[in-house]
């Protein structure tokens, strides 16, 4: 005889996609609508992970601005909400390398310091090769249970 499969909760799945202009004011923007799309899935403004993902998501689209931009293409950002953590993936439409490279900076250096930072604030991340041309950055975010309200 063998037990009845255990009844298991549903599990919600938020998930926010939105193509930007490759530009500054692109980059600002995803920023911006990152922070109030976490506030409307429960994630208040200022709380350590509403702080840590804009942060996270203004150093990615300011680097696929910069570093990723072809004339005429958009980058694109992805939000997940999960119930074990936040995945942010930000996509640029370049075909350098598939790596971005990590160097130690000076204390003096004006730039250079955006994915020292992504790997300071998420809990993971990584390069996902994309379809050429471009990649995905993705960054991700462990939730503890005090983390959203309304998760």
């Amino acid at each position: 005889m063998t037990a009845p499969p255990a009844r298991q909760g549903a599990v919600t799945v938020r998930v926010f996609t939105q193509r930007f202009t490759a530009t500054p004011r692109g980059a600002r923007l995803a920023r911006r609508l990152t922070d109030s799309q976490l506030h409307a899935w429960g994630i208040p403004h200022g709380t350590d992970v509403s702080d840590r993902a804009v942060v996270i998501v203004a150093e990615l689209a300011a680097n696929a601005v910069t570093h990723g931009r072809v004339p005429g293409r958009d980058f694109e950002l992805r939000l997940t909400l999960e119930p074990a953590g936040l995945r942010i993936e930000v996509t640029d439409t370049h075909s350098g390398p598939p790596r971005p490279a990590v160097r130690a900076t000076g204390p003096l250096d004006e730039h250079g310091r955006g994915l020292t930072l992504v790997g300071a604030l998420a809990d993971h991340w990584e390069v996902v090769d994309r379809e050429p041309p471009g990649k995905t950055v993705r960054a991700e975010i462990v939730l503890s249970g005090e983390s959203c309200a309304n998760h």
